[in-house]
């Protein structure tokens, strides 16, 4: 049993409300009081209604869409409960955006994920509490504190219970290069083997399947990766798997952004499940069937208590 907390608060921006709640239900606290509102003119307004001097504070808020509205009200919220004198302010972001942005990758490119680093810091966050970033390194980009939790577990436990010892045709496949280290540890946590899509990108969301490096013919695969935007790269390796005599297509991942033509290309494609994490909220997206959310509440709810007991939490990273 959870003791119950007096001096730790747990608040809540506009971008994943729910999530908030389960992480307090896990918790057994009562969410924050605050308000986060627009004025007409887009500004952002935020009022803290109860008292958090000396209080260990964790702000619930992933930066997804409406990206730079979400990343506005962290730091909006982290201002105000700074100039309000809580003691330590955490940042809990589940999905953290402009992760994509995390190099040069041409002449005069901005590093925008070091951007946000910066105001992170800037605004008055003393830690960060993290999961999956598109690119690890990025923890480097921050001079405080970085908990960096993992979903990997999450998902090989539902696989584990999906398809219990039926996993003699199962293969685990890559959709590109850069998932593979990704990848490698599902396979090895299912014992199952390991098949790789080469593919080449032309341009930004568009991708082409080149070759698939490994045997799937007969077999039921499941796609892997840290997130899903248009889902073009997702659905055309499922296509590309299925043509090559895959039996079935699942697909899972981290970070269900799914904008733009996402969610009509995985209707209409071969994958008979995509298994997504609640680090992005789904309420006001059209729902779909075949995919299904499971919740990280209590992986943070354990993490975020373990930060306030001053405990270790390396064993949440695997």
């Amino acid at each position: 049993m959870i003791r119950n907390y007096t001096d730790i608060k747990i608040f809540t921006g506009n971008a994943h409300p729910k999530l908030a709640n389960d992480i307090a239900n896990e918790l057994e606290v009562q969410l924050g009081k605050s308000e986060v509102i627009k004025f007409s003119d887009g500004e952002i307004s935020v009022k803290i209604d109860e008292k958090v001097r000396g209080a260990d504070v964790f702000i619930i808020q992933p930066t997804s869409a409406p990206v730079n509205e979400h990343l506005m009200e962290l730091l909006i919220m982290t201002d105000a409960m700074k100039r309000a004198s809580a003691g330590r302010i955490t940042a809990v972001i589940p999905y953290y955006a402009y992760a994509r942005q995390d190099r040069k990758t041409r002449a005069r490119d901005p590093i925008s994920a070091k951007l946000v680093a910066d105001l992170i810091e800037v605004a008055g966050i003393d830690r960060v509490l993290i999961m999956d970033l598109h690119c690890a390194q990025i923890q480097g980009f921050f001079n405080i504190p970085v908990d960096h939790l993992v979903g990997m577990p999450i998902l090989t436990k539902y696989y584990l219970e999906k398809f219990g010892i039926e996993m003699k045709d199962v293969v685990a496949v890559s959709p590109d290069l850069g998932s593979v280290g990704r990848v490698r540890a599902f396979a090895t946590k299912l014992d199952v083997p390991l098949a790789i899509i080469d593919k080449r990108r032309p341009k930004a969301n568009v991708s082409e399947i080149m070759n698939i490096i490994g045997e799937i013919k007969g077999k039921r695969v499941i796609l892997i990766d840290d997130m899903i935007d248009t889902a073009g790269t997702i659905c055309n390796a499922a296509n590309a798997l299925k043509e090559r005599g895959a039996t079935n297509v699942y697909a899972c991942c981290t970070h269900g952004v799914l904008s733009g033509p996402a969610l009509e290309r995985i209707e209409k494609s071969v994958i008979e499940e995509l298994v997504i994490l609640d680090t992005i909220s789904m309420e006001n997206k059209p729902k779909l069937n075949i995919i299904k959310e499971i919740s990280i509440a209590p992986i943070f709810a354990d993490a975020i208590r373990r930060i306030h007991e001053d405990l270790s939490i390396s064993k949440l990273f695997n």
